[in-house]
């Protein structure tokens, strides 16, 4: 495969997708590069960065990995100026890290509670506050928060990504207002279940608990939408694609659910 058509206008764009090595992430980082963007990309596992960087370098893509903690200010701070200096300014940023540990309520342990809270929000807000700027100074910019449908509605057994979740919509909402007329759009995406590791783990979890196997509960979670389905990674890739073009210069402050119908609001 050889990435040479700019069918979105995003040729050359600077992208930077955290969360990289998950199965949503490596799927955004697969389409922006084959879009023509020059694409960072960046979580904590070194090694599967550096594979994801050499398959997507070996179809023509132009990427930068880099090892980087969201939650940490100053490991940011260190990779933009990176960034920077071998690709430019990050004119499109994807808060896609995240972390989804199950458990009752009462069952959590604090840990939990603050590690979910810390990656999924505090994260998604220091990658904001540390890129925005750069958005406003060039005069053009798009943030797309991976957010989720837990993001709208409550799901048992995962307080702490929902509340997390609910916190990124809301952040999404207010610095869409705060950057509106400064040619920048900020947007969320609220998938369903996604056909992805993470959603199999939970799975496995799952079918521990209850003596189902992961395949009856993998079914019932594709049974909670209307279409009956998992949702690709592909589909997530490709609604980014869309809100990070020119031609979605008047989206902003929006919340957009791919999930088959699960969730009408």
């Amino acid at each position: 495969m050889c990435y040479l058509l700019d069918v979105t206008g995003l040729r050359d764009k600077v992208v930077l997708v955290t969360g990289a090595n998950g199965g949503i992430g490596r799927c955004l980082a697969a389409e922006f590069a084959r879009a023509g963007a020059v694409v960072v990309i960046a979580s904590r596992n070194e090694a599967k960065l550096q594979a994801l960087a050499d398959r997507l370098k070996s179809d023509g893509g132009r990427v930068l990995p880099s090892r980087c903690d969201v939650t940490e200010r100053e490991q940011l701070a260190a990779l933009g100026a990176i960034i920077g200096e071998r690709a430019g300014t990050v004119q499109i940023l994807i808060n896609n890290a995240g972390i989804a540990p199950a458990s009752a309520f009462l069952e959590m342990s604090d840990s939990i509670w603050n590690e979910v809270l810390r990656v999924n929000l505090t994260g998604t807000y220091n990658c904001c506050k540390t890129f925005l700027p750069g958005m406003i100074d060039s005069g053009w910019g798009r943030i797309i928060n991976i957010a989720s449908t837990a993001a709208k509605v409550a799901y048992s057994r995962v307080s702490a990504y929902t509340a997390s979740k609910h916190g990124v919509l809301g952040l999404t909402r207010s610095l869409a207002l705060e950057t509106a007329r400064l040619q920048v759009t900020v947007n969320a995406i609220c998938p369903g279940y996604v056909d992805t590791e993470l959603t199999r783990e939970n799975a496995r979890r799952m079918a521990q608990r209850t003596g189902k196997s992961i395949d009856e509960i993998l079914k019932l979670f594709a049974e909670s939408s209307p279409q009956k389905r998992l949702i690709a990674p592909e589909e997530v890739a490709g609604l980014a694609l869309m809100l990070a073009s020119e031609k979605a210069g008047g989206i902003t402050g929006q919340a957009i659910n791919v999930d088959g119908g699960a969730v009408m609001v």
